[in-house]
């Protein structure tokens, strides 16, 4: 298990705190590579198990990645709070739920809601961010010092302009003899995939012909994604359909395999850029004073995964790197962790108060080597997409099982979402007139139902909902007990809603 010596560990940081006392002059020099720095490494729309060490079946699509968890602890049960780009990093950033901070779309946090940033601004740290700039929002909630958004990153997918700035950053906040923060984002693989259609700017040229072309599903250019050509720079390699695998809640008809294997190219650039970034903080001179972190915001951009609340919309590669402190090639297979957990986390680990509100819990002490009490599921949820057209749902995760409330399903509301767009949901609708079951997954993605619960033991990739199943009524029974107490207990707005739907169920 990993080790940590917590109370060896405040002492240090009481220490590191005491050196900030000193003149500057003093402590300048020394201060970036005493204190704890920290950096955070996210890829957008990255699946679960596309690293290698996450179980990924094409060889050699994610060497850094794969090497970074083998410098650190992985986590099996990790997952992000909500499934789309903006609330999940503003969850991160703020330690509460969508309902609770006010971002359950697109949009900025409240003014009233602490956040991380602000918090390691008072503390003294040299504050960078690299992509995905306008996803944390307003900007005086987020003070950075240091900000590169994706028009000066080869649209936030050139991994030797990452190396660059994160190099001048790292520079930056050595000759201020500050502790930093970085958030250095990709943006890949969000869609436009690598070779599609998309990227080369054939849709309809551009961000507004992109929506009028794609306006009926489509919703990517919400998220400042654009398909002007020849600005993506090429992946390091083209992967082929025959190559790559097609994960089990999609079908496999050739166009979906076309389009997988454009994602797992676009993977395979993000994995390039995170090795960048961290070749550069190996350069520096600061890796062994950093904590690092790595996850992807969300699942893949495809139908079931992001935009929604499946197991494949949440969970996320989370790994942790702490030289000295987490054994290397460490994997945690049992504690769930949460987006909203990841502030309390960071700012225990710096020795610094947490505010007032959070939702989350520090789990420094699972890092530590312990145990904490009720790690054994995670709930999460969606609002509303890019263009805010709402879809609510609530979700209890668990090992074995999830539910799943939609309480948008009513047999006539259609869901859209930008996941739809490009090649896989076209060649599932064209597939369905022929093949019912790939029908039968179109329906249930256009138009749901109230309840969903999945046994992840027997059914891995969510094909069969037992929620109506007589000999799942006590699993069903207890997690809808137990979702609408954190409900109530988080005071959600979608409470009654489900109280009223619960009203004629047993509970």
């Amino acid at each position: 298990m990993p080790t940590v010596n917590r109370r060896s560990f405040l002492a240090w940081a009481a220490g590191s705190a005491a050196a900030m006392a000193l003149p500057r002059g003093l402590r300048a020099a020394g201060d970036a590579l005493r204190r704890l720095n920290v950096l955070l490494i996210t890829a957008d729309d990255m699946n679960y198990d596309t690293p290698g060490v996450a179980g990924c079946r094409t060889p050699g699509i994610t060497p850094n990645i794969d090497r970074l968890a083998g410098e650190g602890v992985r986590f099996r049960q990790a997952h992000v709070t909500v499934a789309v780009c903006q609330p999940s990093r503003e969850c991160l950033m703020t330690s509460r739920y969508p309902h609770r901070n006010g971002a359950t779309g697109f949009y900025p946090v409240r003014a009233d809601v602490p956040t991380l940033q602000e918090s390691l601004k008072a503390a003294g740290y040299h504050l960078g961010i690299l992509g995905k700039v306008t996803h944390l929002a307003p900007p005086e909630k987020f003070p950075w010092d240091f900000r590169h958004d994706q028009g000066e990153l080869g649209m936030g997918r050139d991994p030797a302009i990452y190396y660059r700035y994160t190099r001048e950053f790292l520079q930056q906040a050595k000759d201020a003899g500050k502790p930093f923060f970085l958030m250095a984002n990709s943006h890949d693989p969000h869609r436009p995939f690598a070779g599609s259609d998309a990227e080369k700017g054939k849709e309809a040229g551009g961000r507004a012909g992109k929506k009028r072309a794609a306006g009926k599903a489509a919703e990517s250019a919400d998220e400042g994604e654009t398909s002007a050509p020849g600005r993506y720079p090429p992946p390091g390699r083209i992967y082929k359909p025959e190559e790559i695998a097609v994960p089990g809640f999609l079908a496999d008809l050739p166009d979906v395999r076309k389009e997988m294997a454009q994602y797992y190219s676009s993977a395979h650039r993000c994995d390039q850029t995170v090795g960048e970034v961290l070749r550069a903080l190996k350069e520096s001179g600061l890796e062994e004073s950093t904590l690092v972190m790595f996850l992807s915001d969300n699942g893949i951009s495809m139908p079931f995964a992001k935009s929604n609340c499946y197991l494949t919309s949440t969970r996320t590669p989370w790994i942790v790197r702490w030289p000295g402190k987490v054994r290397a090639g460490a994997v945690d297979e049992e504690n769930f962790i949460s987006g909203i957990d990841y502030m309390p986390t960071i700012l225990e680990a710096l020795g610094l108060p947490p505010p007032p509100g959070m939702d989350g819990r520090s789990f420094l002490p699972v890092l530590a080597g312990g145990k904490q009490d009720g790690r054994d599921r995670v709930f999460t949820c969606y609002n509303d997409t890019s263009g805010r057209k709402p879809y609510p749902m609530r979700c209890l995760q668990m090992r074995r099982f999830g539910y799943i409330f939609n309480a948008w399903s009513d047999g006539k509301i259609t869901y859209q979402a930008e996941p739809m767009s490009g090649l896989t949901f076209k060649a599932m609708k064209e597939a369905a007139a022929a093949e019912k079951p790939v029908a039968d997954r179109v329906e249930m993605l256009l138009h749901r139902v109230p309840e969903e619960l999945y046994d992840f033991q027997a059914d891995p990739d969510a094909l069969r909902n037992l929620a109506g199943d007589p000999r799942y009524k006590d699993n069903v029974r207890q997690m809808r007990g137990d979702l609408l107490a954190w409900m109530e207990r988080t005071a959600d707005p979608l409470a009654g809603a489900y109280r009223k739907h619960l009203s004629d169920k047993p509970l």
